[in-house]
């Protein structure tokens, strides 16, 4: 069986972040931060993605958030498309529709090798938790260019800041379970009119 797992650091003088991803586990989660928010959407992610998921971070939160939600973005980004791999035979493109009470979230991605974001997301700047609001769009369109796929990801309703951005990772990890499972009809074939996906 195909194994499609990857496991990285990344160290900077702000940061330190380890991540272990296999893309096709049971939804295991071990998440650490040190934003705990965070840990708690990437958890989400990894559950209802049926990814099993390790993240360690250590970073400078004494300042803000900002440097270690990133790198977390850009490590989890890198991590992904490396276990992906050469996508032959995958699905590719794969969406999802997620409710949490008042909220409602939409997420679709296509693993096509281009980074993209469109997030329509509004969150107040304190966000929820410890996590500053903004830093939930910088963290997705950071993931998507650094995982080479196409996001676009949109609340449809809601108020309440932790709501809105746990329906959202809880549906970015449905969409992209869906795009990253084997297609038996294509029999590993590139995905693509191209015949190639650059990753």
């Amino acid at each position: 069986m195909l194994q499609r797992h990857a496991a990285l650091t990344r160290e900077t003088g702000e940061t330190r972040v380890s991540v272990d991803i296999d893309i096709d586990g049971r939804g295991a989660g071990q998440v650490d931060t040190g934003v705990g928010m965070l840990d708690h959407l990437l958890t989400a992610f990894a559950k209802h993605g049926r990814f099993d998921l390790a993240v360690k971070a250590t970073g400078d939160i004494h300042v803000d958030d900002h440097h270690s939600v990133e790198d977390v973005g850009i490590a989890l980004g890198r991590a992904f498309a490396q276990a992906i791999g050469e996508p032959r035979g995958i699905f590719r493109m794969g969406d999802a529709l997620v409710p949490l009470d008042e909220a409602l979230a939409q997420v679709a991605v296509d693993l096509g090798g281009r980074g993209y974001a469109v997030i329509e997301a509004s969150f107040s700047e304190h966000g929820p938790g410890a996590l500053s609001g903004h830093m939930i769009t910088h963290f997705l369109e950071t993931l998507a260019i650094e995982a080479r796929m196409n996001l676009h990801a949109r609340i449809i309703s809601g108020a309440n800041d932790h709501h809105k951005a746990e329906a959202l990772f809880k549906a970015l990890g449905r969409a992209l379970d869906q795009a990253t499972q084997i297609d038996p009809r294509i029999a590993g074939q590139v995905p693509s009119t191209k015949g190639v996906i650059e990753t």
